[in-house]
């Protein structure tokens, strides 16, 4: 037999005793009620005094089961007296025996369903069916008996607490509950310990919480922990109940690692026709931690040559990322050493000192060599050469070399798209150039050649070089009219008038500007119809010397007009200004504009002009 089942017997027998004790103070009581009745029969009748304040019930005890008797002092026994329950549960789950007024169970109770039941009993005279005592209420109380497990709530149970907590600190309160009555013994005094997670955790008895028990646990060792929470009533005594829970505790981070290298040195390559921006290489470091405490910055040490190269953080891996900064040449270096760092974003001195939250790496980077272009010693070349000098006159020299460790030989090229006119030619071994023919400033003041040079072996590389050859000028052209001057005089003009201002236009271009200087031809004697005055402007006036122009002593006159320049040597032309002579009106204007002089001075007369004029006006209305 079991400690269970001795158990209920027990407790069973306890209550049959105590309603047998019950039963013979019900019986005790109404002999001595009927006695009193006896000796006051002759008196008024007294109202009964029975009062039935309370039975007990052991709950989950199988029925039948006697809990108690009613029972009138008037009961003799002669089955004259009927006992009614009425109340919670009469007839449902209690019974009273009508003739002896003992009450039993019909049902197996539960004291977590129902505590306790309110009932009413009552005496009945069976002849006169009148009451013999008076209705009284009375209580069923259900006892408990240890029928229920305790169980967890709020359950499933998850805490983190942060790595290297210090010991005591709280992870989470557990919290269980028993139906049974808290009041009565210790059915439901509950009392908790740890089946599994010591000795990282331990659980305060009474109140559920679950603390740490182990100093500096470390998360990068064990990331989460399994703890096995038992509860049992019965004050944690054998023959309770248990139950169990789970509490899953998770290790968040602190930053307590630092960065570390697993090497200590890292080895790239790069060739040297590479462009900035190129990565050059990754480096990794690695950091136990998570997250933020796991993020860090990279840096290059100064060294020389350090500028060459930038490093920076990859946001996702983490990995330093190594790019090149500035154009490599391997002929000037062919390798860089230098060292790199990397350091925690986040410091966090409680778990380490500063020092140990960086740590450094060396850094080899080779150039490797690449057969590059010949390079002309300057980006551009620009020349100045005068016009008209001799076919063969050196122009300049261009000069190209390949830096390369092979340094292969060059040879140079005039592009000829930029010399269509073969105006030059080129050495092709040592890159002199010169004109084939002379040179016209007034015909082309510039010219702009495309130079190439090309390696003689290995890839027949080559690059191209821009040269300006200026022409300087030289006083070459005599100076001339500015436009062709139509002048004319009117009949009767008086003495001193002018009559066309004149300037002159030279295709040479001197650095200091041009200067005309302009005077008559000389002569054994002096014009006696015109003079010249020069501005000193580079224009000059042309005025009458006389008066009494007629177009009958003369329809027109030639004006030679000196006109010198200012070059060195100065050169001179003399061209011939033509000046008629019109029949004007009164306010001094020649009626046909000025043509009448120009036909006069061409041997036409007017009449002619206008014929010629309208013959070629008729002409284009026909070719249109």
């Amino acid at each position: 037999m079991n400690c269970s089942a001795l158990l209920h017997m027990l407790i069973f027998s306890s209550v049959m005793g105590f309603c047998e004790t019950n039963e013979k103070q019900a019986t005790r009581q109404s002999t001595g009620l009927h006695q009193l009745n006896r000796k006051n029969s002759t008196r008024h009748r007294l109202k009964r005094g029975w009062i039935w304040t309370q039975f007990f019930v052991q709950e989950e005890v199988p029925a039948p089961q006697v809990i108690g008797q009613l029972k009138s002092d008037s009961d003799r026994g002669d089955n004259s007296i009927k006992y009614i329950l009425t109340g919670e549960g009469a007839g449902e789950l209690f019974h009273i025996n009508e003739y002896t007024g003992k009450i039993q169970t019909l049902k197996r109770l539960d004291r977590e369903e129902k505590a306790f039941y309110l009932l009413r009993g009552q005496a009945i005279d069976r002849r006169s069916n009148q009451p013999i005592e008076p209705e009284s209420e009375f209580i069923i109380k259900v006892q408990d008996t240890n029928d229920n497990m305790p169980q967890f709530i709020n359950e499933p149970y998850v805490a983190s607490i942060p790595e290297m907590c210090p010991v005591g600190t709280t992870v989470v309160q557990v919290t269980a509950t028993d139906a049974d009555d808290p009041l009565y013994g210790n059915n439901a005094k509950l009392i908790y310990s740890v089946l599994q997670g010591e000795p990282y955790f331990s659980v305060e008895p009474k109140t559920g919480f679950v603390v740490t028990s182990w100093p500096n646990m470390d998360r990068e060792a064990q990331e989460s922990y399994q703890v096995i929470v038992q509860v049992k009533d019965m004050m944690g005594l054998s023959g309770g109940h248990s139950a169990t829970t789970t509490v899953t505790v998770s290790l968040s981070d602190v930053n307590d690692n630092g960065p570390a290298f697993h090497h200590n040195l890292f080895t790239f390559a790069v060739a040297e026709s590479a462009p900035v921006g190129t990565t050059v290489g990754r480096i990794m470091a690695d950091d136990a931690d998570v997250g933020v405490n796991a993020r860090m910055n990279y840096s290059l040490e100064e060294a020389e040559g350090s500028d060459t190269f930038q490093i920076h953080t990859d946001p996702v891996t983490q990995e330093g990322v190594i790019v090149l900064a500035k154009p490599l040449d391997y002929e000037t270096k062919r390798r860089f050493v230098m060292a790199a760092e990397a350091i925690n974003d986040h410091i966090d001195t409680r778990f380490l000192s500063y020092n140990e939250f960086r740590d450094r790496t060396t850094l080899k980077i080779f150039v490797k060599d690449v057969d590059e272009p010949p390079v002309f010693l300057a980006q551009e070349y620009e020349w100045k050469i005068q016009e008209n000098m001799a076919a063969g006159t050196t122009v300049g020299i261009v000069s190209a070399r390949d830096w390369d460790v092979v340094n292969n030989p060059v040879r140079y090229y005039i592009d000829k798209g930029s010399d269509m006119k073969k105006e030059f030619r080129i050495d092709p071994d040592n890159g002199t150039i010169t004109i084939v023919k002379a040179l016209d400033r007034e015909t082309s003041a510039w010219h702009n050649l495309t130079i190439t040079a090309k390696e003689t072996k290995q890839n027949n590389l080559f690059s191209s070089v821009l040269v300006f050859i200026k022409v300087l000028d030289v006083n070459d052209n005599a100076p001339q009219f500015l436009q062709s001057y139509h002048p004319f005089i009117c009949e009767g003009v008086q003495s001193g008038e002018l009559v066309q201002v004149i300037s002159a236009v030279d295709q040479d271009d001197p650095p200091e500007g041009h200067h005309f200087y302009f005077s008559m031809v000389p002569e054994k004697h002096i014009n006696p119809n015109f003079t010249l005055r020069d501005n000193q402007d580079n224009t000059a006036s042309i005025l009458t010397r006389r008066s009494s122009f007629t177009r009958q002593d003369r329809t027109q006159y030639l004006l030679p007009i000196v006109i010198m320049d200012s070059g060195s040597p100065a050169l001179t032309s003399t061209p011939t200004l033509t000046i008629g002579v019109c029949s004007c009106n009164p306010n001094g204007h020649c009626p046909a504009g000025g043509v009448e002089a120009f036909a006069l001075s061409m041997g036409l007369s007017i009449h002619t002009l206008i014929g010629i004029l309208v013959s070629l006006l008729t002409l284009t209305e026909q070719l249109h």
